[in-house]
């Protein structure tokens, strides 16, 4: 497929532009790793070594090594440090070797003697999966009664949704969830119970001082109502601000889920990334002129905070029920949902491809929803090598850039991870259905030719 060889090529000479990036912005964390810029703000007072590294872990998604028996205290303070002088800092006098990796994560070394002696591997921690407090999500078998239910183990229903027959159940207390958690997983009208987990906040785009590219150029080729040749994606993340004279026609009426009609803000928001990101790939997969719309589902309320299971499993149907044929999915954690899992289940056997975020952690544990059966799982490229940060998981199927540059106000930003490389691949997916009218699948077999996940 000519678009897809065409796009692929584009897609290597970005990724390699991301070298000189704009210096690190402020964070008021005590260790914050600017993996775009590749430097670091530290305010640490005291700081054992061991959480030390484990940090670095996380948010370099370096492979560390240390020798065993190695103690330190950190106390450091300094900002927009590029890498290795920061761990000059933080380390004092201790000694460390900082070696990268062919297809891999880089490996630093931290040791006292020799650096052979650096054999203790430090794991990053998983996080553990985060729900809201005293609520369960049930779906129930067809005909099922749920308020008769919700009396009988003492819930309140505060969310319901008959259609698909799942409900969101309140509580008293954590004590009296966990035992209604245990009692409906043996109840026979009960086909799923799980917590109402939660999404942890989207990465926020940095500022760009020198961007490598301009902003997209694509105009739209007026689309015929109801085509199935004339893609529609359901855009599920933040709220999308205005993107321009250029772009706007592309996008559709926004839709929320959180009810909230959320003011113009000056700061741009992952949702507006994402959907740059989505008509860049479009653009260039289907030759600067597409039918291809946007329709963006705000989950995250006017805070861009958190988002729950709950929320999501609303707004998948609603994105469909209002014309979607592709699903977005920029977003994800660690814990599996089988209600959540349900509703996307739906969706695939519909015909509706959905893509989603694959992680940003250099492990192969799976990441939902993009774990789920299905869900074509997107993990991040640097370069031509799998970036150091990205899940490696046997689940992934693709593997796109991993920064994006995106523009609000004038402004250039760039973003980073496997967010804007899900976005990617969203966008060369729905311009290639836009520019021939491929199916699907033939569409997936030809992406998962192209953009192979590299070798770890």
């Amino acid at each position: 497929m000519l678009i897809l060889r065409q796009w692929g090529w584009v897609c290597v000479g970005l990724c390699l532009a991301f070298g000189p990036v704009a210096a690190c912005a402020a964070d008021t964390n005590s260790l914050v790793w600017h993996r775009a810029t590749d430097c670091v703000d530290a305010d640490v007072q005291g700081m054992a070594l061991w959480p030390l590294l484990e940090k670095i872990a996380t948010d370099a998604g370096w492979r560390i090594y240390v020798e065993p028996g190695v103690t330190h205290e950190v106390s450091a303070k300094f900002k927009n440090l590029p890498s290795v002088e920061a761990l000059r800092m933080l380390f004092g006098d201790l000694n460390f070797a900082l070696v990268p990796q062919t297809n891999a994560a880089p490996r630093l070394y931290v040791f006292r003697t020799v650096r052979q002696n650096a054999t203790q591997l430090v794991r990053a921690p998983v996080a553990p999966a985060k729900h809201v407090p005293n609520e369960l999500l049930v779906k129930l078998k067809p005909g099922a009664d749920i308020d008769a239910l919700a009396k009988l183990i003492g819930a309140k229903v505060i969310g319901r949704d008959d259609k698909l027959g799942i409900y969101r159940l309140q509580f008293a207390n954590a004590d009296a969830t966990d035992a209604a958690l245990a009692s409906l997983k043996n109840n026979s009208d009960v086909l799923a119970v799980d917590y109402n987990y939660i999404f942890d906040p989207p990465p926020t785009p940095q500022l760009l001082a020198n961007p490598p590219i301009g902003p997209v150029s694509l105009t739209l080729d007026p689309a015929t109502p109801d085509d199935p040749c004339n893609p529609v994606v359901g855009l599920i993340d933040t709220q999308v601000q205005s993107l321009g004279s250029q772009l706007d026609p592309f996008m559709l009426k926004p839709l929320s889920v959180t009810g909230e009609a959320c003011p113009s803000t000056s700061e741009i928001t992952h949702g507006t990334a994402m959907a740059q990101t989505i008509l860049r790939a479009v653009s260039q997969s289907a030759g600067g002129k597409s039918p291809v719309r946007i329709l963006p589902v705000n989950v995250y309320g006017c805070a861009d905070t958190t988002t729950t299971t709950w929320i999501i499993t609303q707004a998948i149907p609603l994105a469909i029920n209002h014309g979607a044929t592709i699903i977005n999915l920029s977003l994800g954690g660690p814990t599996d949902s089988a209600i959540l899992d349900s509703v996307i289940q739906q969706a695939i056997a519909a015909g509706i491809p959905v893509y989603a975020a694959a992680g940003n952690q250099p492990v192969s544990t799976p990441t939902y929803p993009a774990a789920d059966p299905g869900v074509i799982a997107v993990t991040a490229t640097q370069g031509s090598q799998l970036a150091p940060y990205a899940n490696f998981g046997s689940f992934v199927s693709l593997a796109m850039p991993g920064a994006s540059v995106v523009y609000l106000g004038g402004q250039a930003y760039v973003v980073q991870g496997t967010s804007p490389a899900t976005a990617y691949a969203t966008g060369v997916a729905a311009g290639t259905k836009g520019a021939g009218c491929l199916p699907w699948t033939q569409i997936q077999t030809a992406m998962q030719q192209q953009f192979a996940v590299p070798a770890k």
